[in-house]
C-alpha cells in the first residue's frame, strides 16, 4: 500500500502533467493515508479544484487547510484564489491581504490582489445587463428544480455554487457559457428562449508548414480581457521543500518543447524524417498530442498518408487518455479529414470533419466540410453519367408515354436527365409527360432547360408555347412561337412552319375569344382593353393618329400595314376585335 507521501508525489506529477483529476484522486489517497492531518494536502487539492473551476470544492479544502495551519501563507492564497473564482471579491481581497500579512514576500498573494482590483475596477465601468437582479431571486434555484429543463441539473451541487457566484460576479457568466453547456440551457430556461428551435476550412490538403504548436500549459487560446478578470491566476502544487518531482516534470516539458521547436524547423526545410525524429524525441520526453499532430504533418508531406492517419489516430486515444484540450483532439480529426480529402476519399473526409466539429466547432472546419459536401455531390452526378443508361431509361419513357402512363413517363425521363444531363430531349419529353399531368409551369422550366442545353431544338419551344397557351399566358405564347420560327426557319428550313402558324392562330383566338357569341362593340371593346398589350397599342399617340386617319380613309390603314411593327400592332387589334368593331 502506498504511503501518504509517495500519493503526494503522484498527485505532484499528475498535475504537473496537467492531469487534474487524477491528481485529486491521488491527494485524495494521501489524505485517508496520512496519520495527522496535512495541511499541504489540502493545499494540493484545492490547487487542483481550482484549476477545474471547481471553487466551492477549492475553497473548501482551502479553509480546511487553513484550520490545520493557520500561520501558513499559502493557504490563504488557496482561499483568496477560490473566492475570486467564486466572484466573491471582498472575501478573495481579505484573504490575499491575510496572506501578505503572514509573509510580505508572497508573490502570489500581490498579484492575485492586483487581480481582484482589477476586477473590481471593472466591474464598476462594466454594465451587467440586469444579471445581478436575476441571479439575486432568492427562489431562483427552486425556480430552476421546477423547470424540467433544468432540475436534473440543480442535483449538481458545483453547478449550484456556480450559479449562487453569479449574484456577486455576473460577468463571470460570459466566461463560463462555453465551457459549460448547461448554463445555455439554464439561461434560455430563464429567458424563455426556446432552444429547440431550427439552428440556423484553410484547403482541403494539410497546412504548408504546421502552426506552431503551443505546450500544454501554452495551448488554450489567449483569455479574453474580462476572462482574465474573473478567474484567479493559475497556480502550482505545494511541494515542502521537495520539488525533484516537479523540476523533473518542468525540465522534461521544456526538452520536449525544444525538440519541437527544432522538429518545426527541419519541418518548413522540408527535411521531413529529421523533423519526424525531433517530434517523436517530443513524445517520449513528454505525452503531449501536439507532438503527435506535427509529426502526422511531416508524414503527409511526404505523401505516407497511412502512417499519418495511424499517427493521428493514435493522437485521438492517447488524447483521451490524457484528458487533452478537446481543441488538440479536434485538430487531429481535422487532420484526418485533409488526409481523406487529398486523397478524394470524400465520405470519409466528411466523416472526419464532422468528428472535429463536434469536438470543437471553427469556421475553417465547417468551410471544409460544406466544401467536401458539395464536391462529393458534384462527385455522385458525374460518376453516375451514362449514356447507355440514359437511352434506355428515354425508350422506357417512350413506352410509358405510348401506355398514357405519365407517371412512369416522368421518373423514366427524369432517370435520363440523371443518366445525361446535357441531352436536351430528357427535360423535353419529360415537359410532355408533364403537360399531361397538368404539370404545366413545371413543363415550361424543363422546356426552358432544353432550350439552355440545346438553343435550335425547336421542339422544346412548341411544347413551351403549348404549356403557356394552356395557362392563358397567350403574349409569352406569341413570344415563343416567334422565336421558334426564327429557329425553324434557320435550321430546320420552315419544316415546323404549319404547326407553328396553327399554335399561333390558337393562342390569337382564345386570347380574344368571347366569353359569349352576342357581344356589343362596346363589350368587345371593353373585354380587349383588359388585355395590357391591346391597352398599350391604343395609348401610342402614333397608333391613336393612325386609327383616326384610318376612319377618314380606310385604304390609309394598308399603307400602313407595310411598316413590320405597325402592321403587328394592327393585327393585335383586329384579333382583339377593336378595329373591327369600330372601323367597319
Amino acid at each position: 500500500m502506498s504511503t501518504a507521501d509517495e500519493l503526494k508525489q503522484k498527485g505532484n506529477a499528475a498535475f504537473a502533467s496537467k492531469d487534474f483529476t487524477g491528481a485529486i484522486e491521488y491527494f485524495t489517497e494521501a489524505i485517508a493515508a496520512s496519520t495527522t492531518p496535512n495541511h499541504v494536502l489540502y493545499s494540493n487539492r484545492s490547487a487542483c479544484y481550482t484549476s477545474l473551476k471547481q471553487f466551492q470544492e477549492a475553497l473548501n479544502d482551502a479553509q480546511q487547510c487553513v484550520k490545520i495551519n493557520p500561520d501558513w501563507s499559502k493557504g490563504y492564497n488557496r482561499m483568496g484564489a477560490a473566492h475570486l473564482g467564486l466572484g466573491d471579491l471582498d472575501d478573495a481581497e481579505s484573504n490575499y491581504k491575510k496572506a501578505l500579512e503572514l509573509d510580505s514576500n508572497n508573490k502570489a498573494a500581490s498579484e492575485g490582489l492586483e487581480q481582484v482590483h482589477r476586477v473590481q475596477e471593472s466591474r464598476k465601468s462594466r454594465p451587467d445587463f440586469g444579471m445581478t437582479e436575476m441571479f439575486s431571486d432568492p427562489n431562483l434555484i427552486e425556480k430552476l428544480r421546477q423547470n424540467p429543463k433544468t432540475k436534473d441539473m440543480m442535483n449538481d451541487p458545483s453547478l449550484v455554487a456556480k450559479l449562487q457566484s453569479y449574484k456577486s460576479n455576473p460577468q463571470g457568466l460570459s466566461s463560463d457559457l462555453m465551457g459549460d453547456p448547461r448554463l445555455m440551457t439554464i439561461m434560455a430556461t430563464l429567458l424563455g428562449i426556446d432552444l429547440n428551435m431550427p439552428d440556423l476550412n484553410q484547403s482541403n490538403s494539410m497546412p504548408k508548414e504546421p502552426k506552431e504548436e503551443q505546450t500544454s500549459e501554452q495551448q488554450k487560446p489567449e483569455p479574453t480581457k474580462e476572462e482574465k478578470n474573473t478567474e484567479p491566476e493559475p497556480m502550482d502544487v505545494d511541494q515542502e521543500g521537495d520539488n525533484e518531482g516537479e523540476d523533473e516534470t518542468a525540465k522534461a516539458i521544456a526538452a520536449a518543447d525544444a525538440a519541437k521547436a527544432e522538429g518545426n524547423k527541419l519541418y518548413k526545410s522540408h527535411k521531413f524524417d529529421e523533423a519526424i525524429a525531433e517530434y517523436n524525441k517530443a513524445w517520449d520526453l513528454h505525452k503531449d498530442i501536439t507532438y503527435l499532430n506535427n509529426r502526422s504533418a511531416a508524414e503527409f508531406e511526404k505523401g505516407d498518408f497511412e502512417t499519418a492517419m495511424n499517427t493521428l489516430n493514435e493522437a485521438v486515444e492517447q488524447g483521451r487518455e490524457l484528458r487533452a484540450d478537446y481543441k488538440l483532439i479536434a485538430k487531429s480529426f481535422a487532420r484526418m479529414g485533409n488526409a481523406y480529402s487529398k486523397q478524394k476519399n470524400l465520405k470519409k473526409a466528411i466523416e472526419y470533419y464532422q468528428k472535429s466539429l463536434t469536438e470543437h466547432r471553427t469556421a475553417d472546419i465547417l468551410t471544409k466540410l460544406r466544401t467536401c459536401e458539395k464536391e462529393l455531390k458534384k462527385q455522385e452526378i458525374e460518376e453516375y453519367i451514362n449514356p447507355e443508361k440514359a437511352e434506355e431509361a428515354r425508350l422506357e419513357g417512350k413506352e410509358y408515354f405510348t401506355k398514357s402512363d405519365w407517371p412512369n413517363a416522368v421518373k423514366a425521363y427524369t432517370e435520363m436527365i440523371k443518366r445525361a444531363p446535357e441531352d436536351a430531349r430528357g427535360y423535353s419529353n419529360r415537359a410532355a409527360a408533364l403537360a399531361k399531368l397538368m404539370s404545366f409551369p413545371e413543363a415550361i422550366k424543363d422546356c426552358e432547360k432544353a432550350i439552355e442545353k440545346d438553343p435550335n431544338f425547336v421542339r422544346a419551344y412548341l411544347r413551351k408555347a403549348t404549356a403557356q397557351i394552356a395557362i392563358k399566358d397567350f403574349v409569352k405564347a406569341l413570344e415563343t412561337l416567334e422565336e421558334a420560327k426564327k429557329k425553324d426557319d434557320e435550321v430546320n428550313n420552315g419544316a415546323s412552319s404549319n404547326e407553328i402558324m396553327k399554335l399561333q392562330m390558337k393562342a390569337t383566338q382564345e386570347r380574344f375569344q368571347a366569353p359569349t357569341g352576342n357581344e356589343t362593340p362596346e363589350e368587345t371593346y371593353k373585354r380587349a382593353m383588359q388585355d395590357p398589350e391591346v391597352a398599350a397599342i391604343m395609348q401610342d399617340p402614333v397608333m391613336q393618329s393612325i386609327l383616326q386617319q384610318a376612319q377618314n380613309d380606310p385604304a390609309a390603314l394598308q399603307e400602313h400595314m407595310k411598316n413590320p411593327e405597325i402592321s403587328k400592332k394592327i393585327q393585335v387589334l383586329v384579333s382583339a376585335g377593336i378595329i373591327r368593331t369600330g372601323y367597319r
